[in-house]
């Protein structure tokens, strides 16, 4: 199906490109899939992108073909309970089955329907490129004969380490390792993907570590910035001691409580201290017991659902934007506040040394999970206007020089190219990579036989010690 670009070339590409939950407005995975499809096309290459719900926003060059789902966690009401007639397939039985024993289904069973759906398009893609879904289905796939590539953000272990670390009891550390139960298929899944790409050398380091995944299936591509939307915005003024961050999803790993910590202490200090947080903050949160019991709440708000463009003047008024995550595979909150010329404090978690570059010229980096030593970063830039003049202006050339969706997109197209040019026609390089860096037997494909994959992963959740998944994870929140 795809013996014409099987020696690499400069043919234009037909891609299948996979995203489990689009949502354009909350995480990542929208924003990744919005921009790096764009690029695709603007090379001169054809995508066509399935999404299960919520759905991406994408150019209107780009193909879409929506993978419906029950849908559990929509808002407003998350895990409903559907209505008899919207139970179609086995699929869909499995998908709320799992929801109720309080694992998370949606990699399954995007990947199984997502299968279903390429079986009738055979000799209309040159390969199927998964953006972090890693369900089962992508194994089906590749015995189908598709040639597969996938993008790996960063290793959950750390996000799922996390919030069992900040469980407020055990129940909730009950409750957390059912949802992370799919984390077993996913490891599985991606010991049997021929090429990954992921988005910084200390990913690629933690998923060798964490996975047993040989180095050589891995290149980095790191993730882009559309600095045409992102720019500095000098017509409009910056609004004294105004800090800016961005938490897409209310859970530990962001830092965000923290930070909190962190301008509490400034505001002792010097006082004119606001925070401006991009997300939704939610009412029964340790986020907002923190807000509560530090007497934040008139100094800090909170901002969601907004358009890009609004999002590039709020950094326009803000003399500060701050990165407090305990760990990131990338960052694209990081590379956008640097693309609009704000200086940036951020800490040293996972890969944004990496991305925010030189401390003292790019931006100030400071260890993660220090509110002191995170307060003493942001004074030391608010009372410095030479400093954030420098580190506003570094920023932003660091940013263009380097991180951009062109150099995104034509770096993956080169991985398309290798991947390619490496796996013979029908799957067999997919076969062969699944015995050479197997994790034990096939997995099958009958209903009983995935329902039996579910019942493992999430009845034996408490087992599972990694994982693959990245920016905008699974969660209800996107």
């Amino acid at each position: 199906m795809a013996d014409r670009h099987l020696s690499g070339g400069s043919d234009p590409l037909r891609i299948a490109y996979l995203v489990y939950r689009g949502n354009p407005r909350c995480g990542g995975q929208g924003v990744y899939t919005r921009y790096l499809t764009r690029e695709l096309v603007d090379l001169g290459h054809e995508v066509e992108v399935f999404s299960g719900p919520p759905y991406p926003e994408l150019d209107p060059r780009v193909r879409f073909t929506p993978v419906p789902s029950l849908d559990l966690y929509r808002e407003p009401d998350p895990f409903r309970v559907p209505r008899l007639k919207e139970f179609t397939s086995w699929i869909d039985g499995l998908e709320f089955a799992t929801m109720c024993v309080a694992g998370f289904p949606e990699p399954l069973t995007f990947s199984l329907r997502a299968r279903r759906l390429l079986a009738s398009r055979k000799g209309q893609f040159d390969l199927v490129h998964d953006n972090q879904c890693f369900g089962t289905g992508l194994v089906q796939m590749m015995r189908d004969g598709w040639p597969l590539l996938a993008t790996l953000h960063h290793p959950i272990t750390v996000d799922r380490d996390l919030e069992l670390a900040h469980a407020p009891n055990f129940w909730r550390r009950v409750t957390l390792r059912r949802w992370y139960g799919f984390l077993r298929m996913q490891r599985r899944v991606a010991r049997r993907v021929p090429r990954i790409v992921t988005v910084s050398s200390s990913s690629k380091r933690d998923i060798a570590a964490q996975m047993g995944i040989d180095p050589e299936r891995m290149d980095v591509v790191p993730v882009g910035v559309d600095h045409r939307v992102f720019r500095p915005l000098p017509g409009i003024a910056r609004v004294p001691g105004r800090l800016m961050t961005t938490a897409s999803a209310d859970v530990p790993l962001k830092g965000l409580v923290p930070l909190l910590e962190a301008v509490a202490k400034v505001r002792a200090e010097r006082g004119d201290v606001e925070l401006v947080v991009i997300g939704k903050l939610k009412a029964d949160s340790r986020v907002r017991k923190t807000i509560d019991d530090l007497a934040l709440g008139d100094a800090v708000r909170f901002v969601s659902g907004v358009t890009d463009e609004r999002i590039v003047e709020l950094y326009a008024e803000t003399e500060l934007a701050v990165v407090p995550s305990l760990y990131e595979g990338f960052s694209l909150p990081a590379v956008e506040a640097m693309a609009c010329g704000v200086p940036l404090v951020a800490t040293t978690g996972g890969a944004l040394p990496e991305v925010v570059g030189t401390d003292g010229t790019t931006g100030l980096l400071v260890p993660p999970g220090d509110p002191g030593a995170l307060a003493a970063g942001i004074l030391r830039a608010l009372g410095d206007p030479a400093l954030r003049e420098k580190l506003g202006r570094e920023g932003r050339t660091r940013v263009m020089e380097r991180f951009t969706w062109r150099a995104t997109a034509e770096g993956t197209v080169a991985q398309y190219r290798r991947l390619l040019a490496g796996s013979p026609p029908n799957g067999a390089g997919a076969k062969r990579s699944a015995k050479q860096h197997g994790d034990g037997a096939p997995l099958r494909s009958s209903p009983a036989a995935v329902a039996a994959e579910a019942a493992l992963c999430h009845g034996h959740a408490a087992g599972a010690t990694n994982v693959v998944h990245g920016p905008g994870d699974g969660r209800a929140d996107g």
